[in-house]
């Protein structure tokens, strides 16, 4: 029998006649649900939960479909991912050919002189040749193309992007960056991770409502995937964007919002003054990087890449300065997360963390490893050891497990996007998506996680099929792992009465369904804090009813 809260105000929502996993290892699983204000009132049997409803409520018949808690998204950028959603789509151009195309027909809608970015190519797709500004610069003479690579660590400008850039073949590589050139010394239009900035520095700013635009497009669309919070690795002008969004009373999807690493005095200045906020937008998170991306070969690793023999990848930020702003900003009580993607990459953090813990002293600090996608067997318990959370995105490891072999070798694959060896080392795992790198879709997450199957389907039993976890796992990545993962987890990351009411209904229960059949699953109804934000159109799989 579940205990119920106490008369306040009616219930207005109820959920009947669902399988409702509860992250709760104490009672996994019940059939009802109800919702009174912006928290759950119940969670127990439909018979409780009808007779708790009043005529007032609205009653969903789930008809067997899946509730579980909101999902948490670990990892994304946030206004980046509302832009892409109406720029240049690159992703699945499968030639050169078609990636001018592309860029030639969008040219075609964009104002002279107009910058257009965003692209999220994939070279990969054609054979792994990076592109040229070459391909594009007769089809877009009088407007700088700056388009980046799927995983932000390197992007193409064409010829008038680099004229506006003052990017010539004199220009010398920054540190932690490349221009990449071709014979003749010439740039050829690709810069990897720092030289990026060379770009950056003069790209057009959006507006303000642009950027509120892009917001309201983010939340809507991560809402049709279930996602009800996100931590948004970003900007102070992200958080100035999310600021407005929620003094307007526009947030729908709850925001933890990241800062640079760099900047965290600033950060602690502000928390000293205002706090960290509210159950809708909260502050206190710094993000720092130590390497690049696979991909881009700039993931530092501790032996040569298998198709570059030469090359370990590179540093982004200098080791002492990870460390200065680490210790500053953990003795400042702020909340250190650092991308990592390499075994040297990863190594240089946990050295960084560890030695930071011990100066420090004791506290609840969490520190977070993001991506830590290629692990060198002695540092997987150091996670453990250490406490530091795992942040993954398990779609990753379909996506680059297309190629990462010829770029790594079978041998360094076998802890690439470890997620069985990292909890079964009892690490906290912590899921998202990488969203605009990776498209912000937990149910092809715990699809990716849990098959291992390439997006080229010639992996059917999995790549590296040793690291697959299990469908309550990885769902527990995407909600109590990511709950913890944000100092969260008291309201989030799990149905019981009195939590937030964050939840969302899914046409199949995951648990029992072949998994390679996960990935075809529907959202059909978000809710977030009590209020539904999404609801799939004319779909009868979900019946509304009254008690």
């Amino acid at each position: 029998m579940t205990s119920m809260a106490p008369a306040q105000e009616p219930v207005s929502l109820a959920v009947v006649n669902a399988r409702v996993w509860t992250g709760d290892p104490r009672r996994p699983w019940a059939d009802a649900l109800a919702v009174r204000g912006e928290r759950l009132a119940a969670v127990g049997s439909s018979a409780e939960v009808r007779k708790l409803a009043g005529s007032a409520a609205r009653v969903v018949d789930a008809k067997g479909a899946l509730v579980v808690p909101g999902f948490i998204d670990a990892h994304v950028h946030f206004i980046d991912g509302g832009f892409r959603l109406s720029s240049v789509q690159l992703r699945d151009a499968a030639t050169p050919a078609e990636l001018t195309k592309r860029i030639a027909a969008f040219a075609a809608t964009v104002p002279p002189g107009e910058w257009i970015t965003g692209g999220d190519w994939d070279h990969e797709r054609w054979g792994g040749e990076l592109p040229q500004r070459a391909w594009i610069d007769s089809v877009t003479p009088d407007r700088p193309v700056w388009v980046s690579r799927l995983d932000g660590h390197m992007a193409l400008a064409n010829g008038a992007a680099l004229r506006a850039a003052g990017v010539t073949r004199d220009t010398p590589d920054p540190p932690g960056g490349t221009i990449v050139r071709d014979a003749a010394g010439e740039p050829t239009g690709v810069l990897k991770d720092n030289a990026q900035d060379l770009v950056w520095r003069v790209v057009k700013e959006p507006s303000d409502a642009l950027k509120d635009r892009a917001l309201d497009a983010a939340m809507a669309y991560v809402a049709s995937h279930g996602v009800t919070a996100v931590h948004n690795m970003g900007s102070w002008d992200d958080l100035a964007t999310f600021e407005r969004a929620h003094a307007a009373g526009r947030l729908r999807t709850r925001i933890y919002a990241a800062v640079p690493l760099g900047t965290w005095e600033r950060l602690r200045d502000t928390v000293a003054a205002r706090g960290r906020g509210d159950a809708w937008l909260r502050i206190g998170a710094l993000k720092g990087f130590v390497d690049g991306s696979l991909g881009s070969h700039t993931a530092a690793m501790l032996e040569p890449f298998t198709d570059a023999p030469t090359d370990r990848g590179l540093l982004v930020t200098p080791p002492e300065s990870l460390y200065a702003w680490t210790k500053g900003a953990d003795a400042a009580g702020l909340h250190v997360i650092v991308h990592a993607i390499g075994d040297r990459a990863i190594r240089t953090q946990l050295d960084v963390f560890e030695r930071v813990e011990k100066e420090n002293g004791p506290r609840d600090r969490r520190f977070r490893i993001e991506h830590a996608q290629h692990l060198s067997a002695p540092d997987v318990p150091r996670f453990r050891q250490l406490g530091v959370i795992a942040s993954m995105q398990p779609y990753h490891a379909i996506d680059d497990g297309r190629w990462a072999d010829r770029v790594i070798g079978p041998e360094r694959a076998r802890l690439t996007y470890a997620f069985r060896s990292l909890r079964d080392a009892g690490a906290t795992l912590a899921f998202g998506s990488d969203w605009f790198v990776a498209p912000p879709t937990p149910l092809e997450g715990i699809y990716a996680a849990v098959t291992r199957r390439t997006l080229d389907d010639k992996h059917p039993g999995g790549w590296v099929p040793e690291q697959k976890i299990g469908v309550e796992d990885a769902l527990r990545a995407y909600t109590a792992g990511s709950a913890y993962a944000g100092f969260a987890e008291g309201d989030l990351g799990r149905l019981e009465r009195g939590r937030l009411a964050d939840f969302v209904v899914v046409d199949r229960d995951l648990t029992r369904v072949p998994p390679e059949t996960i990935r075809d699953a529907q959202v059909l109804m978000t809710i977030v804090g009590g209020r539904v934000v999404y609801e799939r159109a004319s779909d009868s799989a979900v019946r509304k009813d009254r008690p």
